[in-house]
């Protein structure tokens, strides 16, 4: 990390709008997934019960109960995710954006983009682990 990032204590304005560019078209995608998870559950939902083959009919409900809960698994997580990018935008606007809340010192740009949602440094991530 260069000198000037280690003695900055916040993004600058132009900075912020960078990152909020990025947070918001992440957020539209998982958004639209999770749409898409939802309309796919539904439809399993929907699915009609004309199977007359026993033995095959059991055997797809049982397919059908696991792919459910899959799917229901991946909605929760992915709504996980919309509010932890909403939560980034409230940050951006309060100006907190970037900064860990451990170590209370900017988080890498790189790591931003990668991660736009975090609030730590790598640094205290990996302290974390141990």
């Amino acid at each position: 990390m260069n000198e000037e990032v280690k003695t900055r204590t916040r993004y600058s304005d132009e900075e912020l709008k960078e990152f909020e560019a990025v947070i918001t078209e992440k957020l539209d995608k998982a958004k639209n997934e999770l749409n898409y998870i939802k309309e796919t559950l539904s439809r399993r939902n929907d699915s009609g019960t004309d199977n007359t083959a026993g033995n095959l009919k059991m055997l797809e409900d049982g397919a059908d109960t696991i792919e459910k809960e899959n799917l229901s698994q991946l909605a929760a997580r992915q709504q996980k995710f919309i509010t932890q990018l909403e939560n980034a935008l409230v940050r951006i606007k309060n100006r907190t954006y970037g900064i860990c809340v451990d170590t209370g010192k900017l988080i890498q740009k790189e790591r931003l983009m990668a991660v736009p949602h975090t609030m730590h440094s790598i640094e205290a991530k990996l302290a974390k682990r141990q």
